[in-house]
């Protein structure tokens, strides 16, 4: 997708939104499902979150969310999912621009997945910001692509860093954090014809002492 630099990032994903009636899986993210479990249910805050379906996963396991985007087209299609599986109560939508403006409050988990952008992301700043919102105890996951998959030839320049380049970047006090996950790992995901390819994520977990 080529990008109008005379539009926002914000009108950007609102026309990337509506080229059809939902562009993901409506499934939560699998890796936030396998280090979310056996956390015990608090407020989170979900960065980034699209049409809501880790948002909604979340509530339905008991959490109070607070989940934002840069899409209102987007936050739009996310309520109405929260609506249908009865925990609109559960959830906060919220519009921002994360380079801009960021949710107030600390939250028990923080969570960034795939919180790459095809405008100009300042991701490091946002992912200090996201560190500095978790409440003592509190875990922030952090998840990303690791490689390019396979028909995608133009990469716009977006650089997808490891996950030691992501921890490094986060500059957390000495002492005061612990790493609990930091690792690369495989999913299928189909390519634009249907065909299932292998990619390859990375997830960062650290929890504030």
């Amino acid at each position: 997708m080529t990008t109008d630099s005379t539009k926002s990032d914000a009108e950007l994903w609102d026309e990337r939104y509506r080229e059809s009636h939902r562009i993901w899986s409506g499934k939560p993210n699998a890796a936030l499902v396998r280090e979310v479990e056996g956390l015990a249910p608090g407020r989170a805050l979900d960065l980034g979150c699209g049409e809501g379906a880790d948002a909604v996963w979340l509530a339905r396991e008991g959490w109070q969310v607070t989940a934002t985007d840069i899409s209102r087209v987007a936050l739009d299609r996310a309520a109405e999912h929260a609506a249908d599986a009865g925990v609109a109560d559960r959830i906060d939508w919220q519009f921002h621009d994360l380079g801009v403006s960021f949710p107030e409050g600390e939250y028990d988990l923080v969570s960034a997945q795939f919180l790459h952008s095809m405008g100009d992301l300042p991701r490091e700043e946002i992912l200090r910001r996201a560190a500095a919102a978790v409440a003592p105890g509190g875990v922030l996951l952090i998840v990303g692509h690791a490689g390019f998959p396979a028909w995608k030839h133009d990469h716009a320049d977006m650089e997808l860093p490891t996950t030691d380049e992501v921890l490094a970047s986060l500059e957390l006090p000495a002492g005061q954090w612990d790493v609990l996950l930091s690792e690369e790992h495989e999913r299928i995901q189909n390519d634009p014809d249907g065909n299932p390819t292998t990619r390859t994520d990375n997830a960062l977990k650290v929890r504030r002492r």
